[in-house]
């Protein structure tokens, strides 16, 4: 990762500073842990969440929403902050749960998944933009929270590299899709790959039917 110099390094810093200062208003929680997902629009493949504490003093420079990040960038943070974090955990849930109870409560059961791996209890969760039901630890919901909480994002991050690769594994199985590529979403490429090839097995069907007769 190419480091930072002078006015770059001080606003990145800045940057970081301002995010970690967000989380200080629950100074009163000494374990913070973000969530975030990563997947609930794709017409192929898991759902995926992201639990991860970090300590008061983390600092990881490039720390953001996932989105606004390169494959690379996202791979590299990757690593770095599963060595730093007190904890952190992925949950996972599969396009056929998804069918049978919906994105959004799929989406819910994989935050209790990583939530249940953690192997440590928050004293609060900080949530991207959602309310997780059937979770007893106070939660805040926060909207756009991958850009305003280092935890949020860094969650963001693991949620987004954990799915990629498992698409780019499943395109190794199911090579005429392009899952390598676009990661299930719905691009003019995939779409047409349906039409032309039918579902596979890892096809939300719930989400392909306006594409697929019968």
């Amino acid at each position: 990762m190419r480091q930072l110099k002078g006015e770059r390094l001080e606003a990145e810093l800045a940057r970081l500073k301002g995010m970690r200062q967000f989380e200080e208003q629950y100074g009163d929680c000494r374990l913070i842990c973000g969530i975030d997902e990563a997947g609930r629009g794709p017409l192929a493949g898991p759902v995926a969440a992201g639990a991860v504490i970090l300590p008061k003093d983390c600092t990881i420079l490039y720390l953001n929403d996932s989105k606004k990040l390169s494959e690379k960038r996202r791979e590299e943070l990757f690593e770095e902050i599963q060595e730093k974090a007190v904890a952190c955990a992925v949950g996972i849930v599969t396009a056929e749960r998804i069918d049978e109870i919906n994105i959004l409560q799929a989406t819910y059961e994989a935050m209790r998944q990583a939530l249940s791996k953690l192997g440590v209890t928050p004293d609060l969760l900080l949530n991207d933009a959602v309310t997780i039901p059937q979770v007893q630890i106070r939660q805040i919901p926060i909207i756009k929270g991958d850009a305003k909480s280092v935890s949020i994002a860094a969650a963001s991050i693991l949620a987004k590299v954990t799915r990629d690769r498992m698409m780019v594994e499943y395109d190794r199985l199911y090579p005429e899709y392009g899952f390598a590529k676009h990661k299930g979403y719905g691009t003019a490429a995939h779409i047409a790959a349906i039409r032309a090839c039918g579902p596979c097995p890892i096809h939300r069907r719930t989400f392909i039917r306006n594409f697929v007769q019968g």
